[in-house]
C-alpha cells in the first residue's frame, strides 16, 4: 500500500515525501481511513510504530476541509500527551506534515515548566491545533484561558502513561468543556483495562485497530543482558562505548542525580556526553534533547523523561544502566531504538540483587534472554541463598488459639 492509495492529498504527499517516509505503517494503513470516514476510534499499536502520523495526518485533511471557524481563537484539535517532550514532537509532527497546507494551521503547545502567560497569549491570537500535557491544560480550563466550544478533534496519546499519571479523575471536568458533538480519538500502545474504562467516558460506538497484538518492540531489537557488580557498571559502559565504537547511544539511569554524575563521569574521561532530567528547566530540557537528536553528542544519559514516544531517527544503542522501575517501561525504553525498520541494540545491566527484577520483565514482555559477561567485568560472588521462614517453635509463644482458649475461660468463671 501506498500514502496515496490512502486518498491523502496532494499537501500531505509532498510533506510525506519531503520527509522522505516510503510506505505507510500498518496502523497507519489501518487507522488513517477510519480517521477521514469520521469515525471515533481507539488504537493499539506498539512504540515506534508512526501513530502520531496515523492520527495527524488525517486530522490535517479535516482541518482543511472545514468551513472557516466562527470563533477565531477557538481551538479545533486538540491532543493530549504524558510529557513536556512528547508534547512538543507531536507539535513538531503537526507542523511539518501540514508545511504544504493550503490552509496554514497554527499549532500550539502547552505544557508545564513554560510561562503560562506566553501560552495564553498564543492561544489568544488564535490556534487550529493544541498539544498540551494534562496539568497546563486542566490550568487552562481552570482558568478560562482555552476556548474549546468549537473542538471537532479530541485525540489521547499515548493513554496508558497519561492514566499513570493520574489524570482519569479529572476527566469529567475535560469532558464538560467540550462539545458534545466531536471526534475522539485514543491511541496506546498498550490497552491494561484503565485505558478501556477511560475510554468509555468518552468514545462512540468506536472502531478498535490492534497492531501486532502479542508482539512488541523488543522482537525486533537486538537485545543482550550483561552481568556485572553494580560498582563496575561505568567502567563497563566506557569499555563497550569505546571497544564497540558506539556513535549514538542512549542511557537510561534511575533518578536525576544519577545522570548528572554519570555525565560528568563520563566527560571526565573522555566521552562526550550530556545529561537529561527534571531539575533542567524545559528550555534547558528542549536544548539538551535537540542537540541530541542533531548529534552534537553522542551519548545522552536520561531519566524516564526519555521513555515514551520520543522519536529519535536512527539511534543505534539503548542501554538499561538502571533498570526500569516497572516491567513495561523496559518495552517503551529500548523502543527509541529499532524505529521506523532501522536495526537496534538494547542491554541491560544485571548483577545478584536486580536479577529476579528482569526475570520478571521477561515474563511480562514474553521473552528469555541468555546471559553474558565481558572479560574483566564479570559478576562476582554467588547469588544471595534466599533464607527459609522458619516455623515458630512451639511453646517460645502463644499462639492465637492459646490465646483464645486462655480468654474464654477467664470469661466463663
Amino acid at each position: 500500500m501506498t500514502f496515496q492509495s490512502l486518498d491523502l492529498p496532494g499537501y500531505l504527499i509532498a510533506a510525506i515525501e519531503k520527509l522522505s517516509y516510503e510506505k505507510p505503517t500498518a496502523i497507519q494503513e489501518q487507522a488513517i481511513p477510519l480517521i477521514l470516514e469520521g469515525q471515533d476510534l481507539i488504537a493499539e499499536s506498539q512504540t515506534g510504530s508512526g501513530k502520531t502520523a496515523a492520527f495527524a495526518l488525517p486530522v490535517i485533511k479535516l482541518l482543511n476541509d472545514l468551513p472557516p471557524k466562527k470563533n477565531n481563537i477557538s481551538v479545533q484539535v486538540l491532543a493530549i500527551a504524558p510529557t513536556r517532550e512528547l508534547a512538543l514532537q507531536v507539535s513538531a509532527s503537526f507542523k511539518a506534515y501540514a508545511q504544504f497546507s493550503p490552509n496554514k494551521l497554527k499549532v500550539v503547545s502547552l505544557i508545564g515548566g513554560e510561562p503560562i502567560d506566553l501560552q495564553i497569549r498564543s492561544l489568544d491570537k488564535g490556534a487550529d491545533v493544541a498539544v498540551a500535557t494534562p496539568g497546563r491544560l486542566l490550568d487552562l480550563i481552570d482558568h478560562e484561558e482555552i476556548r474549546l466550544s468549537e473542538l471537532r478533534v479530541l485525540i489521547f496519546d499515548e493513554a496508558d502513561k497519561i492514566l499513570d499519571q493520574g489524570f482519569s479523575e479529572q476527566i469529567d471536568t475535560l469532558l464538560e468543556n467540550l462539545p458534545e458533538e466531536r471526534q475522539n480519538l485514543l491511541f496506546s500502545a498498550t490497552l491494561p483495562q484503565k485505558v478501556v474504562k477511560l475510554s468509555e467516558k468518552f468514545l462512540k460506538d468506536p472502531s478498535c485497530v490492534t497492531i501486532d497484538n502479542g508482539q512488541t518492540a523488543v522482537d525486533v531489537i537486538h537485545q543482550r543482558v550483561i552481568e556485572v557488580d553494580p560498582g563496575n557498571r561505568r567502567l563497563l559502559l566506557q569499555h563497550l562505548i569505546t571497544g564497540e565504537k558506539w556513535n549514538y547511544a542512549l542511557i537510561f539511569v534511575a533518578s536525576k542525580r544519577a545522570a548528572h554524575n554519570l555525565a560528568v563521569k563520563l566527560n571526565r574521561d573522555g566521552i562526550e556526553a550530556e545529561a537529561l532530567h527534571g531539575d533542567l528547566d524545559q528550555s534547558e530540557r528542549i536544548l539538551v534533547l535537540d542537540r541530541f537528536k542533531n548529534r552534537a553528542f553522542p551519548i545522552l544519559i536520561a531519566t524516564d523523561l526519555a521513555c515514551r514516544g520520543l522519536d529519535i531517527h536512527e539511534l543505534s544503542y539503548v542501554v538499561n544502566y538502571d533498570l526500569p522501575r516497572s516491567p513495561s517501561d523496559y518495552v517503551h525504553r529500548i523502543g527509541r531504538t529499532g524505529r521506523a525498520g532501522h536495526s537496534g541494540t538494547a542491554i541491560s545491566f544485571i548483577d545478584h540483587d536486580t536479577r529476579p527484577h528482569f526475570q520478571l520483565i521477561e515474563k511480562r514482555a514474553g521473552i528469555q534472554l541468555g546471559r553474558e559477561k565481558v572479560e574483566g567485568f564479570e559478576l562476582s560472588g554467588e547469588a544471595p541463598v534466599k533464607a527459609k521462614n522458619k516455623a515458630p517453635i512451639k511453646g517460645k509463644r502463644k499462639s492465637k488459639k492459646d490465646k483464645l482458649r486462655e480468654q474464654a475461660k477467664k470469661a466463663a468463671k
